[in-house]
C-alpha cells in the first residue's frame, strides 16, 4: 500500500514545530542574548525533540537516556528552587519507578530464559512456571510506562514541571517522557497475544490504570486554579487516552499495531498542543473568584491569544480540534471494552476538561474595561511561537 507522503511528514513536522517554539521561547528567557552558551543550550532541545519521533526505535537505553538528560537539565540551575524541587521529585519517582520495572523485566527472564518479550509470552503459555511468578512480575514490569505517561496517582510530575520549569522546556520535556512511557509500554506488549491470560490480565491492569488517570485527573482538574498546572494535568489525561487505547485496541493483544498507528499521531499532536499550551499559560492570570480585565496577551494581541486558546482546547478534546479525534478514538476503545466504570471516568474527564477550557477562555476574555491598554506589549517571541503550534494544529486536522 503507498503511503500518502503527508501521512509520513506529520510525524517529522509537529516536533520540528515545537523545536522551533522552544527556541524563541529560550531566546525570550534569555532577553534576545545569542552567544556560544546559549546556542548550546538550544542544542540539548533536540534529543528531547527526537524522543517524540524515534522513542519506539530507541529502547530502554534511549528511554533512561531521556530521563537523565530531563533531570539534569532541571538540576543545572541550582539557584531555583522550583526546579530543584521538580528535579528531585522525578528523579524520585522515576528512579523508583524504572528500578520496579526493571526488576520485574528481570523475573521474567528469570521465568522464561529469554529477554524477548514475544518469546516469553509463548514460554509462558507452556505453562511450566508458577503463576505467581509472571502475575507478579508482570505489572511491575509496565509499571515505569504507567508513571511516565503521567496517570494518577503519578500525575503530579506534569503539572509540576508546567508550572517550575521554564517554557522553552518545560512542554518538550513532559512529551519526551511520556512518549517513551508510550514506547515502554507498548514494547513489553509485544506478542502477548500468544499467552490469554496475560492478554487479560494486562487489559484488567490497563483498565483500572485508564479509570484511575481519568478520573483523578478530572477531580484535580476541576480544582486547579494555576494555568500552568491546569495545562499539565491535561497533559496527564493525554496520557490516559493512550492507556484506554492500549487496554482495549485488541483486549491488551500485542502493542505493534499500536506503535505504528497510534503513538506517532498522538504524539505529533500532543507535542504542539501542549507547547502552544504551555506557552500561553505564561500570559494567563491565576484564577480568581472575582472576574478581571483580560490579560495583556488577548487586548493587545487578540489573534495570538486565539492561537494559545486552539491549542489548549485541542489538548482538552474540544470539537473541531485534532485532539478531539484523539478523545473520540479513545472513547470508541472504551466504549468497545464493555466496562461501566471506565465509561463513567472517562465521560468524567472529558467533560472536566472541556469545562475548564470553558472557564479558561471566559478568563481570558476578561470583562469589558475602560482601563488603558499597558504599555508593554508581549514579546513576539512568544506570539510567533503561539502562531506556529495553531499552524501546525490546523494541518494535522487534515490528518
Amino acid at each position: 500500500m503507498i503511503m500518502n507522503p503527508f501521512d509520513l511528514a506529520v510525524p517529522v513536522l509537529a516536533p520540528l514545530v515545537a523545536l522551533a517554539a522552544g527556541m524563541l521561547m529560550l531566546a525570550l528567557d534569555r532577553r534576545g542574548r545569542v552567544d556560544v552558551f546559549e546556542m548550546s543550550t538550544a542544542v540539548v532541545l533536540v534529543p528531547l525533540v527526537a524522543a517524540g519521533v524515534l522513542a519506539p526505535a530507541a529502547g530502554a537505553t534511549g528511554l533512561v537516556i531521556v530521563i537523565g538528560l530531563v533531570v539534569a537539565l532541571l538540576a543545572r540551575d541550582r539557584s531555583s528552587l522550583l526546579l530543584s524541587e521538580c528535579a528531585l521529585k522525578l528523579l524520585w519517582v522515576l528512579g523508583a519507578a524504572l528500578a520496579l520495572s526493571w526488576t520485574g523485566v528481570m523475573l521474567l527472564v528469570l521465568a522464561t530464559g529469554t529477554p524477548v518479550p514475544i518469546e516469553q509470552w509463548a514460554v509462558l503459555d507452556l505453562g511450566l512456571d508458577p503463576d505467581f511468578l509472571w502475575r507478579t512480575a508482570l505489572p511491575l514490569s509496565l509499571l515505569l510506562g504507567l508513571v511516565l505517561l503521567g496517570g494518577a496517582p503519578f500525575h503530579f510530575w506534569a503539572a509540576d514541571l508546567l508550572h517550575g520549569a521554564p517554557t522553552w522546556l518545560a512542554p518538550l520535556a513532559v512529551v519526551a517522557l511520556q512518549v517513551s512511557g508510550a514506547e515502554w509500554l507498548a514494547s513489553r506488549l509485544i506478542g502477548i497475544e500468544a499467552f490469554g491470560d496475560a492478554a487479560r490480565a494486562v487489559a484488567d491492569l490497563l483498565a483500572i490504570a485508564a479509570t484511575l488517570a481519568f478520573s483523578i485527573g478530572a477531580i484535580t482538574l476541576l480544582v486547579q486554579h494555576r494555568p500552568e498546572r491546569r495545562v499539565g494535568t491535561l497533559a496527564s489525561l493525554n496520557g490516559g487516552l493512550l492507556l484506554a487505547m492500549l487496554a482495549f485496541a485488541r483486549e491488551g493483544a500485542g502493542g505493534a499495531g499500536v506503535i505504528e498507528g497510534v503513538v506517532p499521531r498522538w504524539a505529533a499532536h500532543l507535542v504542539v498542543a501542549l507547547t502552544g499550551a504551555g506557552i500561553l499559560a505564561r500570559f494567563l492570570p491565576v484564577a480568581d473568584a472575582r472576574p478581571g480585565p483580560a490579560p495583556v496577551l488577548f487586548r493587545r494581541h487578540a489573534i495570538a491569544g486565539i492561537a494559545g486558546l486552539y491549542a489548549l482546547f485541542s489538548l482538552a478534546g474540544v470539537p473541531g480540534t485534532p485532539g478531539a479525534s484523539m478523545w473520540l478514538e479513545a472513547a470508541h476503545a472504551v466504549t468497545r471494552s464493555g466496562r461501566p466504570w471506565v465509561m463513567i471516568a472517562f465521560a468524567m474527564a472529558w467533560v472536566a476538561g472541556l469545562s475548564v477550557a470553558m472557564r479558561q477562555l471566559r478568563e481570558a476574555v476578561g470583562i469589558a474595561t475602560d482601563l488603558p491598554l499597558p504599555s508593554q506589549p508581549v514579546p513576539w517571541q512568544a506570539r510567533v511561537a503561539l502562531g506556529a503550534c495553531a499552524a501546525g494544529l490546523v494541518l494535522q486536522l487534515r490528518w
